[in-house]
């Protein structure tokens, strides 16, 4: 039987750290491990959307995750997310995770050509035969890959014995039950959307990975300790409270990780660099934005933590 708990909790996704000249920050990337090791989180989910990974090369990747192996093994449960849109640099990262001692892989389906399931199914088997001792979760977020996870794809990656669940970013809450019900003991669900933390969690997410994680993650820790002690009043308050902050993150010019590191850089003194085109950096405008959202982070871990 898989070991499965230390993947419950709370995971934040790991942001990309750039130096000044835009490139990969080793010493960043020690600095936000070792930051989510002192917040006292379950683990990490490094080089998925939040790391930026489709604007990363394979070099780039693998740097990020050694620099982040250095510092959090045996201390941190991380998970590796190794898809890029073709099959063999997939499989490179992923055997490049195995070797670091990773606790899982992850990918999402291939983006652009709308493949069939089948085809969807030989490159995720693919990607996890290249780390045939480590765990492997799906990633399905089919609001940016255009590729949903059925449960007749689900049933069928089920076939494959390293699957232990899925990252389940799609909107509706139901899916987390859709997805517990097929795959039965044994595997498990993260709850993807952040916003809806306490709803994924009540509908049988083991744990969750979330891009706003990381800027706020006592908040998160939080949440995650009311609905261990079915105090769901003060969770739904604490819920609100995050939705919140998140529209703030949301409303600049920047994209969001930009305003997310702009906000780190003032509430934590941490120093992440800006975001990779073609995201947007944050303009002069967007600084306002940054105080606001930083400002409602340390009202609600006052008023909550």
């Amino acid at each position: 039987m898989k070991n499965l708990e230390k993947y419950e909790g709370v995971i934040p996704a790991f942001y990309a750290c750039y130096d000044e000249v835009g490139e990969i920050s080793p010493e960043g990337v020690r600095a936000l491990t070792q930051y989510f090791i002192d917040k006292g989180v379950k683990g990490l989910y490094v080089n998925g959307s939040s790391g930026e990974c489709i604007y990363q090369s394979v070099a780039d990747r693998k740097l990020v995750l050694e620099e982040v192996m250095a510092v959090a093994e045996g201390k941190l449960t991380i998970i590796a997310h190794v898809a890029c849109n073709n099959t063999k640099d997939s499989m490179e990262l992923a055997a490049h995770a195995e070797s670091l001692g990773v606790d899982a892989i992850a990918a999402i389906p291939p983006i652009y050509f709308r493949l069939p399931e089948a085809s969807v199914a030989n490159y995720w088997n693919a990607i996890s035969s290249a780390a045939p001792n480590t765990d492997f979760v799906i990633y399905n977020i089919p609001q940016l890959a255009g590729i949903a996870l059925t449960p007749s794809l689900y049933r069928e990656m089920l076939k494959n014995p390293r699957v232990i669940g899925v990252k389940n970013s799609s909107m509706p809450v139901q899916d987390i039950e859709t997805f517990n019900a097929i795959a039965g003991d044994g595997h498990l669900v993260f709850n993807g959307p952040d916003e809806q933390f306490l709803g994924g969690r009540l509908m049988g997410a083991a744990g969750g990975i979330g891009g706003t994680y990381g800027v706020m993650p006592e908040l998160f820790l939080k949440l995650n300790e009311l609905i261990a002690e079915k105090d769901l009043e003060t969770a739904k308050d604490l819920q609100y409270a995050i939705n919140a902050i998140i529209a703030k993150l949301c409303s600049g010019k920047g994209h969001m990780y930009a305003v997310i590191k702009g906000v780190m850089a003032i509430n934590d003194g941490l120093n992440l660099g800006s975001v990779r085109l073609p995201l947007s950096p944050l303009t002069e405008e967007d600084q306002v934005v940054v105080e606001e959202a930083a400002s409602l982070i340390r009202a609600a871990k006052e008023r909550f933590c």
